[in-house]
């Protein structure tokens, strides 16, 4: 079932920029265009994350925050044209959870969503460190890799991004995802060094198993496949 992801922003422009990127990746949207009916629409709507305009028509989004809090628990990533620390500190204290300053770049906003989403698993999820298939297991506890119960030498990065698919089978990451959410928002490589771990994992991994498969979605990205 996708994420919930309610949008609370006065500028058009920037509600739908948010929309279609967040749409891209999988996640449900609905958009409040005040203060007033981003109050009422965190209760209707029920999202998993909110992001919060400051400056808001009706009720601003300090007062929103407050009432959001008096009955959730959501995550809130505020935006605003403001950068000052005073500012980040009383949206802070009011109970958001991360504070982006406009103008953002939309691959930093995505891996923050992503960030505070991770934070909010419950217990169940966080603990979930461990995967099982046919003649494979990825264990994140000790950080090895096992292919018909014997250990296969794999580099840090490489266990992470196998992880990260297998996670979700059959879901599709583009490149840019998967060094956003594998690598981190902060990453200043290029959507080659995705291609060259999938490759060196392949190595490691061809046909290990008939039921499931590290596969490339022309035009689009990687998945990790299971085929039975």
């Amino acid at each position: 079932m996708p994420k919930k992801v309610l949008i609370v922003e006065d500028e058009a422009n920037i509600a739908e920029l948010l929309r279609l990127y967040l749409e891209k990746d999988g996640f449900e949207i609905a958009i409040a265009s005040d203060g007033g009916t981003g109050v009422s629409m965190a209760q209707s709507f029920e999202p998993d994350l909110i992001f919060l305009d400051i400056m808001l028509p009706v009720m601003d989004g300090w007062t929103v925050c407050r009432e959001i809090r008096k009955t959730s628990k959501v995550p809130i990533i505020m935006l605003t044209a403001r950068g000052e620390t005073t500012e980040k500190i009383s949206g802070l204290e009011m109970g958001a959870d991360d504070y982006i300053t406009k103008p953002f770049e939309v691959k930093e906003l995505m891996a923050r969503a992503h960030a505070v989403l991770r934070r909010y698993e419950p217990d169940g999820a966080q603990q979930q460190r461990k995967l099982s298939f046919d003649r494979l297991v990825i264990n994140m506890d000790s950080y090895e890799l096992l292919v018909d119960g014997k250990k296969v030498d794999t580099p840090p990065k490489e266990l992470e991004l196998l992880f990260h698919l297998a996670s979700t089978p059959n879901r599709v990451y583009t490149r840019n995802q998967l060094l956003d959410e594998v690598w981190g928002f902060d990453y200043f490589g290029d959507s080659r060094t995705v291609d060259v771990h999938i490759k060196r994992l392949r190595e490691k991994l061809e046909n290990v198993s008939p039921q499931w498969a590290l596969t490339t979605v022309w035009g689009v990205g990687y998945k990790f496949e299971l085929t039975q």
